[in-house]
């Protein structure tokens, strides 16, 4: 398990990090998200062992990562920009690293050369960034690692690696009990994928809920109305967070399970009801909203 405890990481008059509590479990995909400048890259360098934090503790399996060599060996981080070796080669850099890693595993490094399309003889300097990053996570799948720290790993790479990515990794997770942190931008990028997600905004940690926890209590329902009600009617009924009228449709998102909600708008008559289903993006927006932070302004 991996856990942090009001961790701070201070860049002289820029705070990265500011008190971040969160929990990891073992085997779990975890997704950090939030916008460029959240802290995400920050919080994975010091799960790495890259940074100390200037506050807080930070744990994987109950130890101090910072200059503990053994922990280390047992993780692997790929960060945004790869610093592969330019002279060296996929080949080469599987020698050294099978001397590095104890659980380096020459099989399946094999394999998962000949499963991606990077030819293993070509120097890193003549990659395009995307292979440089396929090269990347070829090799730090082959070390077997406990904890896998992927910051950005989808960005540059097609939509069909990244679905071969997104498969090793759930296999691994599934066989193995691989831990998988995850760093991203994008939303759409993490869904039914993660467990659990976590919003960082400023390097402050906004929201750390379980995937099926934060759709489970939202909806998004559009009705139709012979005659409208009066939106005050419905909003002292329905928890809603969001509402839109098109002259008889009303589209509304309302905390609530998906029968409790439906049953509270039958009283208003609607000549139509459905729920639709919301995007991960729409679920976060609804719970950074009740959680009383302005998203105009976090997102202008």
């Amino acid at each position: 398990m991996i856990k942090c405890k009001q961790l701070t990481k201070r860049f002289e008059e820029l705070t990265a990090l500011d008190q971040v509590d969160l929990s990891v479990q073992t085997g779990s995909i975890f997704g950090l998200v939030g916008s460029n400048g959240a802290g995400k890259s920050t919080l994975l360098r010091i799960l790495a062992g890259v940074y100390r934090a200037d506050g807080g503790t930070v744990t994987v399996n109950s130890q101090s990562v910072f200059e503990n060599r053994a922990l280390k060996s047992k993780l692997r981080f790929v960060p945004d920009e790869l610093a592969l070796p330019a002279g060296q080669n996929l080949l080469s850099m599987g020698k050294q690293l099978s001397r590095l890693y104890p659980s380096w595993d020459e099989a399946w490094f094999t394999e998962l050369c000949q499963r991606f399309p990077v030819n293993e003889k070509s120097r890193f300097q003549a990659l395009s960034k995307g292979n440089r990053r396929q090269a990347g996570i070829i090799l730090a799948l082959a070390s077997r690692p406990e904890v896998l720290l992927l910051d950005e790993v989808f960005d540059g790479i097609d939509p069909v690696i990244r679905r071969l990515v997104k498969q090793l990794i759930a296999q691994e997770v599934a066989d193995r009990r691989m831990t998988v942190v995850l760093a991203s931008h994008n939303l759409r990028e993490m869904e039914d994928f993660c467990d659990t997600l976590a919003l960082l905004h400023k390097g402050g940690l906004i929201l750390e809920k379980e995937l099926d926890e934060l759709s489970l209590h939202l909806q998004r329902v559009q009705a139709v109305f012979e005659k409208m009600p009066p939106i005050d009617s419905l909003k002292q009924k329905l928890c809603i967070t969001t509402y839109e009228q098109t002259g008889s449709l009303i589209t509304f998102v309302a905390r609530g399970t998906k029968e409790d909600v439906l049953a509270a708008l039958e009283q208003f008559g609607p000549t139509f009801k459905e729920t639709v289903p919301l995007s991960l993006e729409e679920v976060f927006i609804s719970e950074m909203e009740a959680a009383g932070y302005d998203i105009d302004k976090i997102l202008g």
